[in-house]
C-alpha cells in the first residue's frame, strides 16, 4: 500500500503556490491599470499645460508688438506672430486672428482684437 500523505501534501502546496501566482498576477494586473490610468492623466495635464504655453508666448508677443507698438509692425514681427499663431494649432483662433489682419477700419480691427484676446483668454485651461 502507497502511503497518500506526501502526495496530498504536495498536492495542497502546489495549490497554495498557484493561489499565490494568481493573487500576484491580479495584484500586478491592477497595478498596470491604474498606473496607466495615472499616465493618460499626467499626459493629458502636460499636453494642456504646452497648449497653455503656447497661448500665453502669443499673447504675449501680441500684446508687445501689436498693441504696445508704436510704429508699424516689422515684417519679421508679423512673420513670427503668424508662425506663433500657426503653432496653436487651433483653427477657431486662426480664423479670429485671420477676421483681425483682414479688418478694414480702424473700429473693426479693434473690435476683432478684443474678440482675439477674449478667446485666447478662454483657450487657457486650469487643471
Amino acid at each position: 500500500m502507497v502511503d497518500s500523505k506526501p502526495l496530498n501534501l504536495k498536492i495542497i502546496s502546489l495549490v497554495i503556490v498557484m493561489l499565490i501566482l494568481l493573487a500576484g498576477n491580479l495584484f500586478f494586473g491592477m497595478k498596470y491599470f491604474a498606473v496607466q490610468k495615472e499616465l493618460r492623466q499626467t499626459q493629458t495635464a502636460l499636453e494642456s499645460q504646452k497648449t497653455n504655453e503656447k497661448v500665453l508666448d502669443f499673447s504675449k508677443l501680441f500684446i508687445e508688438k501689436v498693441l504696445k507698438g508704436a510704429e508699424e509692425i516689422s515684417f519679421e514681427d508679423r512673420l513670427n506672430l503668424e508662425n506663433a499663431v500657426r503653432g496653436l494649432n487651433d483653427e477657431e483662433v486662426l480664423t479670429q486672428w485671420n477676421k483681425f489682419i483682414e479688418s478694414k477700419t480702424e473700429l473693426e480691427a479693434q473690435r476683432e482684437v478684443k474678440n482675439l484676446l477674449e478667446m485666447l483668454v478662454g483657450k487657457i485651461k486650469t487643471q
